[in-house]
């Protein structure tokens, strides 16, 4: 499906162009300029807004006045108490395209109006004040998109739903203009696409719906907005998924980026996120530095259009500049009962995850499982079910690897312990919170911190060994939860992968639960062990940075998060260097803490709580591939390049620790007790 779409779209917003003309001494001969300069920097589409009184007078195609300037205009006396609205239109030509339009919107809100001429110019007066007036919404300005068609643009409309109520018949004559100009899409303006405030009572919606059918014309969804646009999903499925994800450069950021970093922008939303469409805004600014009204048109032009710009760039990756399609979506009958069969697997992945920590509830957590699936999906929906099996799936694979990595060293070291003369491990003053037994120093046997029973290179290889099975552990979830979310609608984010922040959090509290309570000779005596522990300063200090720590991590969660210069300065150098940029917190500080955590933990088992750093990359992996929005290829390549970097750099790690601890043994105090 993601091959089925590989033109990209450019697109401005010609509601910015027209204010940027507006402030310049010739507005008409700034606009033909920029939108020659527009179309040779690979700008293909502009943006037509709906129209005001106010949006029509600073294109120029009339001059607003109201009462009083009026009565100035034409050397009176104000009329008393009458507030109407003046205008007159700049031409012929104007009062030919525009005063239809404007009749037609007041008589529909039942405004009276009349005509109105001064100075050999036609014009109209309307009985409401100017303020109400250029409140009224109208159809997109004829002669823009006349001029735009000439001058070889796309149209891309944003309609809104603003006039009520919805018109059908207004409404059809209006997508028929825009099928004869080439229309192919609409992008929505506003929080709900049209019609759907009146759908309850009129059926507005599929009435829209069949209209865009009827003229061929698709619709385009925003990415990252905070709250989606109401009524968008129930028309893309009535278009039959004729929709495109567009992506909007800010006027703060087409200002402030460098036309590098726009580019960037660019190619990474189309590689790495499905993404289509690229809307540019560009507002006009006042500037006392520069002594006058800025706009960032020339930044723009350079981003897109220069010989490194995002159209070079973005064809070098296989993306060609023309019309965005929407994908191919192609199902087949034997689709449902395989997802059955990821269904059933699932719930087998979260029963195993249960029967980890209670092992009698293994068999009925999966009878439940069974039940309580059935049940969402009949009584619920499909949907709910997918997503609810899919963050399941999600959660149980990383922490059942992370209990077995923890298992893998406990068995090799205590194992080897009872070979070797029985010597024990301690932790904490001989708390047992790990396992240690305080009956070891009290029957006078010896009591130790360490093990020495495995050499460096044997440590090494284990290492190495659990950190790779241990992730191939975690990303047994990824075919459950690809195949549970394989649906266009994740795809174009319609629907979205639940639960982010549970994922996050749930594999490490459940990593650490297993640590702390299951590595010792009982559950209930290791916590018995831990409650009865005194708690210090130096706890309370622990506890607050962990805290902190673990806010600033939740808070990088999902699509909220905010990057550092720093942090977006590596992303870039990564991103240029593999083409794909590893997650930070896989490569540089799970994964390498991971394998380290693992190489010292066979030898000191106060190393064991690196272990619960090395969940936070194993459930990364998992949630790479959880964003469906994301090529699979790409998703495999991001987590194969987190994986061999983290190694490295634990590798690294591994080498620099052997030489400090060999200097301590050599250099450091004698009989340093614990």
């Amino acid at each position: 499906m993601e091959q089925t779409s590989k033109e990209v779209e450019f697109v401005f917003n010609y509601r910015n162009l027209v204010q940027i003309a507006s402030y310049h001494a010739h507005p008409r001969a700034f606009l033909n300029e920029h939108l020659k300069q527009m179309k040779n920097a690979g700008i293909t589409t502009m943006a037509v807004f709906e129209s005001t009184l106010a949006e029509l007078s600073t294109a120029g195609r009339l001059t607003l006045y109201n009462g009083t300037q009026a009565a100035t205009l034409q050397g009176k006396l104000p009329a008393v108490g009458e507030n109407y609205t003046y205008l007159l239109f700049t031409g012929p030509e104007e009062e030919a395209a525009i005063r239809p339009m404007i009749e037609e919107t007041f008589a529909r809100l039942d405004i009276p109006f009349g005509s109105w001429s001064f100075g050999g110019r036609n014009g109209m007066v309307i009985q409401t004040p100017v303020e109400d007036a250029i409140l009224k919404t109208m159809p997109p300005d004829p002669m823009a998109l006349k001029q735009l068609k000439d001058a070889g643009f796309q149209i891309l409309p944003r309609l809104s739903d603003r006039v009520r109520p919805y018109d059908p018949d207004a409404t059809e004559r209006m997508l028929a203009g825009f099928a004869e100009l080439g229309v192919k899409r609409i992008l929505f303006d506003g929080n709900s696409v049209k019609g759907y405030n009146d759908n309850a009572e009129l059926k507005s919606l599929e009435h829209f719906g069949g209209l865009l059918n009827r003229y061929g014309i698709g619709v385009v969804s925003i990415e990252n907005m905070r709250v989606p646009q109401a009524g968008l999903s129930r028309l893309a499925l009535l278009t039959d998924y004729n929709i495109v994800r567009l992506y909007s450069l800010s006027d703060g950021d087409a200002a402030a980026m460098s036309p590098d970093a726009i580019a960037d922008r660019f190619l990474l939303a189309a590689k790495d996120r499905n993404i289509r469409m690229f809307y540019m805004n560009g507002a006009p600014t006042r500037s006392l530095e520069q002594g006058g009204v800025v706009h960032p048109l020339d930044n723009i032009y350079k981003a897109i259009g220069s010989e490194e710009g995002a159209v070079e760039r973005l064809a070098s990756f296989g993306f060609s500049s023309g019309s965005a399609g929407h994908f191919d979506v192609k199902t087949y009958g034997w689709q449902t009962p395989v997802k059955g069969v990821v269904a059933l697997g699932a719930i087998a992945l979260i029963a195993l995850l249960v029967g980890v920590f209670v092992p009698v509830l293994l068999i009925p957590a999966f009878i439940l499982g069974l039940l309580g699936s059935a049940g969402i999906y009949l009584v619920l929906s499909g949907s709910l079910l997918e997503q609810a099996l899919a963050l399941g799936a999600s959660i149980s694979a990383p922490t059942l690897a992370m209990v077995w990595a923890v298992n893998r060293v406990r068995n090799r070291t205590d194992g080897a312990r009872r070979a070797v003369g029985g010597t024990d491990w301690t932790i904490a003053a001989r708390s047992g919170a790990f396992g240690g037994k305080e009956s070891d120093a009290e029957e006078g046997r010896p009591v130790r911190w360490m093990f020495d029973g495995l050499s460096a290179g044997k440590r090494f290889g284990l290492a190495l060994t659990i950190f790779a099975v241990t992730s191939l552990i975690s990303l047994a979830a990824v075919p459950f939860v690809v195949g549970l979310l394989n649906d266009v609608t994740y795809s174009l984010v319609l629907e979205q992968f639940r639960g982010v922040s549970l994922l996050h959090l749930a594999p490490i509290a459940l990593t650490a639960v297993y640590l702390f309570l299951y590595t010792g000779a009982s559950v209930v005596g290791s916590a018995k062990r831990i409650l009865k522990m005194p708690i210090t300063v130096l706890w309370v200090a622990v506890a607050g940075v962990l805290g902190a720590v673990g806010m600033y991590y939740m808070s990088r969660t999902g699509n909220a998060g905010t990057a550092t210069s720093l942090e977006l300065f590596f992303r870039n150098t990564l991103e240029s260097t593999f083409g794909v940029r590893p997650r930070f917190k896989e490569f540089l500080l799970s994964h390498p803490l991971f394998i380290f955590g693992l190489f010292v933990a066979l030898r000191y088992r106060v190393a064991w709580v690196l272990l619960i750093v090395g969940s936070i990359g194993q459930l990364s992996m998992v949630d790479t591939f959880a964003h469906i929005h994301t090529p699979l290829h790409i998703s495999a390549i991001r987590v194969v390049l987190g994986l061999g970097l983290g190694a490295v750099i634990g590798i690294v790690i591994i080498a620099a620790w052997q030489v400090v601890e060999g200097a301590w043994k050599r250099w450091g105090p004698r009989n340093l007790k614990w």
